[in-house]
């Protein structure tokens, strides 16, 4: 019967060190995300104006798709 009550606290523990990690990967996560779209953009730029204006318009498509369905998904 001990352990039942320790339990709970064990929970909040594991997901106070979680709760600590989670920013430390999201920076992670970023600095990658910042690292490729920097490449990606100079190799887009010496490809040409035309690739250039299709990258962008499916990028804005896909930002608008991502924040359509992350709506949709929240409420």
């Amino acid at each position: 019967m001990d352990d039942v009550s320790r339990f709970p606290a064990a929970t909040l523990a594991e997901e106070t060190l979680l709760g600590l990690l989670m920013p430390f990967w999201q920076l992670v996560i970023g600095g990658f995300v910042v690292f490729v779209v920097v490449v990606s953009v100079g190799r887009l730029a010496r490809r040409g104006p035309s690739r250039m204006t299709t990258a962008l318009l499916v990028t804005a498509l896909a930002i608008a798709g991502f924040t359509v369905v992350g709506v949709l998904l929240e409420g």
